[in-house]
């Protein structure tokens, strides 16, 4: 009690005359959201797995956790020796009909220049066009086939599906896999907040409302803001889900826990930009303009209620009142 006498003096005692280039505030209260912290996990949009084609046993695998992936970039190679021995089959296949297609073409060429001259019948000449028709697609049949033992080959190599983080790996070099069999889990890029909120605060959440994460969580000074952009119909062990979209989250880990200040409704508050609260000896004033002059006035701080469009947003509790001019120090 006996400090109130001694503010209202130091309160009497500063009169100033106002500066002309002084930046002048009116105190207007304004709806600000009654925020409540809540734990939030960074998780991904979707896990996808990058599975192999064929079936065999990994010879090369190029990427370990962590790692960032591109859509179509190769991640692992699965080799299968059955089929570089079919390969060498039908190598020496091709080479076989190739020879007995160049046989049947000579002895094509040459029965139809005696059928010219008279000397063999024209059914000699059927004969060898026949033959030489078999070869020719009989080469066809076993280079198309080489072309598909070539395909699974080169099918070997498993590709990234789409743009991400590789999160896990689920084979060894030298690991025997089937075709289907999963080698990596890729997160992909896009990295989304999702909120577990009490069930009790169902009613106020909702798409579009906007997010507060504290700075220091990014390692950064100021805060971010996000958007909740999808709130689960379904509670489950007492709490709603909802996702939130944050820019920046591309670096972080999937699973990293935040905390998050979200809206539990609307009340009335002052808020005032930091900037215009001086502390002396303990005690916080702020400057008003009455006439030509100016005063400090002691007020209660409360704690910070930054936004997008008010940074610096301070609460204050007690000393000040609606329509009061105050003066930036």
């Amino acid at each position: 009690m006996r400090r109130l006498p001694l503010l209202s003096l130091i309160a009497v005692m500063s009169w100033q005359s106002l500066p002309a280039n002084a930046e002048t505030l009116t105190v207007t209260p304004r709806q600000v959201a009654d925020e409540k912290a809540v734990f939030a996990t960074v998780e991904s949009v979707s896990v996808v797995p990058a599975r192999g084609r064929i079936g065999g046993t990994v010879a090369q695998l190029s990427v370990r956790e962590g790692d960032p992936v591109k859509r179509g970039q190769p991640i692992a190679l699965i080799g299968d020796e059955k089929l570089a021995l079919q390969l060498k089959s039908l190598d020496a296949q091709i080479e076989a009909l190739q020879a007995q297609a160049n046989q049947a073409q000579i002895d094509f060429t040459r029965t139809e220049g005696l059928v010219e001259r008279g000397t063999l019948p024209r059914v000699k000449l059927d004969e060898t066009r026949t033959a030489l028709n078999v070869a020719e697609n009989g080469l066809r049949a076993k280079t198309a086939e080489r072309a598909v033992v070539n395909q699974q080959m080169s099918e070997g190599q498993v590709l990234a599906p789409d743009d991400g983080r590789v999160l896990k790996k689920l084979v060894v070099v030298g690991s025997v896999v089937l075709p289907g069999d999963p080698v990596v889990t890729v997160a992909q890029q896009n990295f989304k907040l999702r909120l577990r909120v009490p069930e009790r605060h169902a009613l106020f959440l909702k798409a579009g409302d906007k997010i507060r994460i504290d700075g220091a969580e990014f390692g950064e000074t100021g805060d971010k803001w996000g958007v909740i952009d999808l709130v689960y119909p379904q509670i489950e062990e007492g709490r709603v889900v909802a996702d939130a979209i944050v820019p920046g989250l591309g670096q972080y880990y999937v699973g990293d826990r935040l905390r998050v200040w979200i809206s539990g409704g609307q009340r009335d508050a002052t808020v005032i930009p930091a900037r215009y609260v001086t502390t002396r000896f303990g005690i916080d004033y702020v400057r008003l303009q009455q006439g030509s002059q100016q005063v400090s006035v002691p007020v209660q701080r409360g704690r910070a209620l930054p936004s997008p469009e008010l940074p610096d947003g301070l609460e204050i509790l007690s000393g000040l009142r609606a329509g009061d001019q105050l003066v930036q120090p």
